[in-house]
This record gives structure tokens, sequence and C-alpha cells, in this order.
């Protein structure tokens, strides 16, 4: 199964603004890293569709896309349609790509679906949008396309789904679309305290949600015992038809917007740990990621791991090029970006103690009585080398 990789020129082009944290190129910046180090040839390449809103109903309401619709034709929204609908806001502003650009990522999800109805890997750096809620924005998300991916599954006959994220943030949107599903199992590890304050370790979402809060300073070794202990098994025993996982970077050290200590060999491991268990399909999604190196160095080596290409120690001049052009206004990292940001993708690891909350979370999510036959007696162990 040769990996597809769905990505626009769109995402180039535009930013939620200058102070807003989307203001960074990131799926832009995987694509040229992925071109300059030979990773992405055109045949794996396709270009995101742009989602009608006929299709995009199959989720959101007819009457919130329209307005979204007419805040991108008016560069305006009136104070019912903030209040309505959560256009407009420091979170979600009005900006001139407003509708199409998340109506790009729905296209695109969208059509991963519908391509996976046979087996087959797509990877989608610009999807992961997992805040918005049918009729309302959150989170910088205005369509929800991990959900439209789902669906489009879902409309192929692919029933059984497991969606893990991995983002520093919970899924709120995504559990609100499919919790209780007895077809799906949601897995997210996130930062506990921290926006949208839902995913609560007791939260399961009727019995099929695994919701699994992380103290600050989340490590890799921490990661790596619940790869192994927590999803690699629950996803095994579930023995979904299809993967669903969401990788966003904001869970590294230099990203802003969390306070975890991972670093991106964290979320390869778990995608290769993914890729050993042998599910005939699986759709990668961006999501957070507010670095844009940090970011973009992360993304591409999902696109390497994904391919099963070797990543370098140091970079070609192409690729460190394409890292040198970024700029950042963050202060001190912005300005003083460490040397390795610009000649590696692979983090050095970022091992600690696994501490005993996150032995005791994952203890307590695995005697639940929802879980019981997703947690066979030994640990699932992969070669993450």
């Amino acid at each position: 199964m040769t990996p597809l990789f769905f990505g626009s020129e769109i995402y180039r082009g535009s930013s939620y603004g200058g102070a807003h944290p989307l203001r960074v190129p990131r799926v832009s910046t995987v694509m040229d890293l992925s071109r300059a180090m030979g990773w992405l040839p055109q045949a794996q390449f396709r270009r995101n569709p742009r989602a009608k809103p006929a299709a995009i109903a199959l989720w959101h309401t007819l009457d919130y896309i329209a307005a979204l619709e007419r805040a991108e034709a008016e560069q305006e929204v009136s104070d019912a349609v903030r209040e309505r609908h959560g256009l407009g806001t420091v979170s979600n502003p009005v900006f001139p790509e407003m509708f199409r650009r998340p109506a790009t990522s729905a296209g695109a999800s969208l059509l991963s679906g519908s391509l996976l109805k046979e087996p087959g890997v797509i990877y989608h750096p610009g999807g992961g949008t997992h805040h918005a809620f049918p009729d309302r924005a959150g989170g910088f998300c205005y369509f929800n396309d991990p959900v439209l991916a789902m669906l489009s599954l879902r409309r192929e006959g692919v029933r059984r789904i497991a969606y893990l994220d991995i983002d520093a943030h919970h899924c709120d949107g995504v559990e609100h679309a499919f919790a209780g599903d007895p077809d799906t199992l949601l897995i997210s590890v996130h930062e506990e305290k921290r926006w949208p304050f839902t995913g609560a370790i007791d939260e399961d979402g009727g019995g099929n949600c695994l919701n699994l809060p992380v103290p600050r300073g989340f490590n890799d070794t921490e990661m790596a015992e619940i790869r192994e202990a927590l999803i690699l098994p629950a996803i095994a025993a579930f023995a979904p038809e299809a993967i669903v996982f969401q990788c966003g970077a904001d869970a590294v050290t230099e990203d802003p917007l969390s306070r975890l200590e991972l670093s991106n060999n964290a979320h390869w491991d778990v995608l290769t740990g993914l890729m050993a268990l042998g599910v005939p399909r699986l759709l990668a999604l961006g999501g957070g990621g507010y670095n844009p190196w940090s970011v973009g160095r992360l993304w591409t080596g999902v696109w390497a791991t994904l391919n099963r290409h070797e990543i370098p120690d140091r970079l070609p001049d192409e690729a460190e090029a394409v890292l040198r052009a970024l700029t950042w206004s963050r202060a001190r990292a912005g300005k003083n970006p460490p040397e390795h940001w610009f000649t590696t993708l692979r983090d050095a690891p970022r091992p600690g103690p696994v501490r005993p909350e996150v032995a005791e979370r994952i203890a307590l999510l695995k005697a639940r009585p929802a879980a019981r036959g997703l947690f066979p007696t030994e640990k699932i162990r992969i070669d993450a080398s």
C-alpha cells in the first residue's frame, strides 16, 4: 500500500491573523520539506478538493455552513452570528479564507474516507481540526474534518473505526459525534487542566471513550508506557477495519500552547506501533502545532514513517534551506532558534520517570468495566528504533 499525501497551496497563503497562533506556516512546510528530502514524488501527491456545502452537511448544519460562507464574503459577522456560531472570536477570527481553507481540509478528509473503501494509507496534515461542533466553531476549528472522514468511511461500508488522538488538547468535537457508538473506539491522550477542559478520566462517552489526561512535563517514557499498555492493546482487541490517527504536534517541548515535554520521536513511535497492528486502512491527520519548526519537522517525520524512509542524522542542504527560511515572532525562541531546528528532523529523546499518577491513570482506565476485553495480559511491544 503506497501512501498518498493530501496537500494544498491554500495553507501557504492564508493566515488566521498576525497575532493568532495559526499565523505560522505548517502544511506548506511539510510539503516543501518532504519534496526537498525526495520523499514526495508526484505519484503520491493528491491536491485537496474543496468540499461543497452539501458534502459538509454530512455532519455540520446548513445554517452554520451558510453563516461561515457569508462571513468570508463580507469579512465581518454580526453579534448574533458570533454568539450563535462562534465566528469572529479571538480563537476563530474572520479572515479572507475562513470558509475556503477549512472546506479544503474537509474535502480531503471526505475524499480520504471514500478512497479508503479499499485498504490503504493516507496522510492529510491539513486535517485534524477536532474541536468544531455541528453548528459552532471552536479552538481554531471551523469544520470537524476527522468526524467527516469517519462518516465518509461509514458511508463506504467501513463500520469499525478506532480514533486515536494525541494532540495536547482533548478532542471534544469528535467525542460529541461518536460517544456511545459501539462501532467506534475513541482514545485521547491530552494535557490535564487545559482547554477545552473536557476529557476527564471518568468521562467514558457511554463506554467507548478512553480519555487519559496527563500532567505537565509528560515525557517520552510515559508516552511509551501508554502506547504499549493502553493504546496498542486496546486497538488490537477492538479489531477495527480502519484507524484514524490525529497526531497534533503541540505536545512537544517547544510548543507554546502546552506544558508537555515530548520529543517528536514519541509521535513517530506511536505511529510505528499502529502500522505494526496490520489494520488495513490508516488515515493520519495533523492537528495542533504552533511552533513552525517543531510542527514542520514532526509532520515531515510522520510522512517518512508512513513510507518507512530512513530519517538522516543531518538534513541535506535543500531541506535545511526550507527550515532556515522560516520565521516566527515568538520572543526568545523565534529570535534565537537552536541550530538543530535547521539541520535535523529528529529531536533528541526526552525520557524520564513514569510518574505514579500516570501509571495509576492507565490502571484505572484498564480496570473500567466498559474496557473489559480490550486488554490482554501481555503488553504489545514494538520495535520503534
